[in-house]
């Protein structure tokens, strides 16, 4: 009962997505399966730090890595929050917990000239689809939207007049993203596409299939591999690299840093700077060929 009730808090007061929320219950019910299964007890409230510190090892036996480790600890932490808010509790098992180390995880973004190839010199398939996977490329990386802001994108969202577009973020935050002239050009050809189709289902959302309800998660993903595969031999080929990618470009050409956080929908300056390490190296490149001492 406790964990349904902390499960609607997150999802209906915090605005936590689904996959969020289904993460959290699949952390919580693993710890409790171990409780059962190590030391014969279901009631995780009145357990101590021991016990979770036993998973903890248990999961590093197992190769877990300490990322996902640490993932896993943040939902225990913030079910015991909840409990401890809603006075079932009086104090936390792990108010004193320190996070495992992990070594910092660096993504590289695509190039200035794998996305012009993608975008200008490759073919894309015939019709409908081929349409729409352009367009799905050309917004990721010309807003810098996360997989699921364009997925969950409506049709009253884009303003083409204002050359505007409305995405809902995280907590359904809402943020208005500029679009550029390519991207307009698109949502054209890609406007015109989708109203021969036979049937559409999912009349409200932009993106659909050729059976005319919304696009999901994995093809999106596949698209961007697909396409990016043809141009790059990156081994990570992402939507989120696109992202990644987007704010990227953006700090190379001289954005400041809290443009490029409103942009990208981030809740604190912090989650932003993580993007600035490719910035800098495209700064010490600008820095070594251009400074009168750099040869000496």
């Amino acid at each position: 009962m406790a964990l349904q009730s902390f499960l609607s808090y997150m999802s209906l007061e915090k605005n936590y997505s689904n996959h969020t929320v289904q993460a959290y219950k699949r952390d919580i019910e693993a710890f409790t399966l171990f409780c059962s299964l190590e030391y014969q007890t279901d009631h995780i409230e009145t357990i101590g730090y021991g016990l979770i510190r036993s998973w903890i090892v248990e999961l590093v036996d197992k190769n877990i890595s300490n990322r996902t480790i640490n993932r896993k600890i943040a939902s225990l932490k913030a079910y015991y929050k909840f409990l401890l808010r809603m006075g079932e509790i009086d104090a936390s098992p792990l108010v004193k917990h320190k996070a495992l180390k992990t070594a910092k995880k660096v993504e590289v973004p695509f190039s200035e000239r794998e996305m012009q190839e993608v975008l200008s010199r490759i073919s894309y398939d015939e019709g409908f689809e081929g349409v729409r996977d352009k367009l799905i490329i050309e917004l990721l990386y010309a807003t810098g939207m996360r997989r699921a802001e364009l997925i969950n994108l409506k049709l009253d969202a884009i303003d083409l007049n204002s050359r505007t577009i409305k995405v809902l973020g995280k907590r359904n935050k809402e943020r208005i993203l500029p679009l550029l002239n390519s991207c307009i050009v698109h949502v054209r050809d890609y406007y015109s596409e989708r109203q021969q189709l036979p049937v559409i289902v999912d009349k409200q959302f932009v993106f659909l299939l050729n059976s005319g309800h919304k696009i999901y998660e994995t093809l999106v993903y596949r698209v961007v591999n697909k396409y990016l595969g043809k141009v790059s031999s990156k081994v990570k080929k992402s939507p989120h690299i696109l992202r990644h990618t987007f704010a990227t470009h953006l700090l190379n050409q001289g954005a400041d840093l809290n443009s490029v956080k409103e942009l990208l929908g981030h809740s604190s300056l912090a989650s932003t700077q993580v993007y600035t390490h490719n910035s800098i190296a495209e700064l010490k490149k600008v820095h070594s060929a251009s400074h009168p001492r750099s040869q000496e």
